[in-house]
């Protein structure tokens, strides 16, 4: 008996859409980035891309526990001699909930060209409509 390992030519991709409204972000991250991709499959091949189509909705009313809007900052930098930026949560989540849960699924993701891959399978809106209902996805659960 042989060890069966998918390809990518022969992986079906299927919609899920995930509900973050009064879910933590973490929690709904990690379903994200499980079926994004594709652990919850049992072809599942950790070298091949095999995973599915993710929507997040209510973005905006993911919660963060504890202290973490106060305490918790986005960091980039520019690139520049002094270019570091940072934005306090609070901020982030109130002026653009969709790249908060962004920035949380794509650091749950591998860091190679299998995580941006699966990173642009990923749509993310703040309110409770999305434009996706053509493609028929399924509600998941946390």
């Amino acid at each position: 008996m042989s060890t069966y390992m998918a390809k990518v030519e022969t992986v079906e991709r299927k919609w899920y859409v995930i509900d973050a409204a009064g879910k933590p972000m973490g929690r709904v991250a990690v379903a994200a980035a499980n079926i994004l991709r594709g652990k919850h499959r049992p072809e599942f091949t950790p070298h091949v891309d095999c995973g599915e189509f993710v929507i997040i909705v209510n973005a905006e009313k993911a919660v963060l526990t504890g202290k973490k809007l106060e305490q918790k900052y986005y960091r980039r930098h520019t690139g520049y001699i002094g270019g570091l930026k940072e934005v306090q949560y609070k901020t982030l989540m109130a002026t653009k909930p969709a790249l908060a849960m962004e920035l949380a699924v794509k650091g749950m993701l591998p860091h190679n060209s299998i995580g941006a891959k699966s990173f642009t399978r990923l749509k993310v809106f703040a309110g409770a409509e999305h434009n996706h209902a053509a493609q028929k996805p399924v509600a998941v659960e946390i």
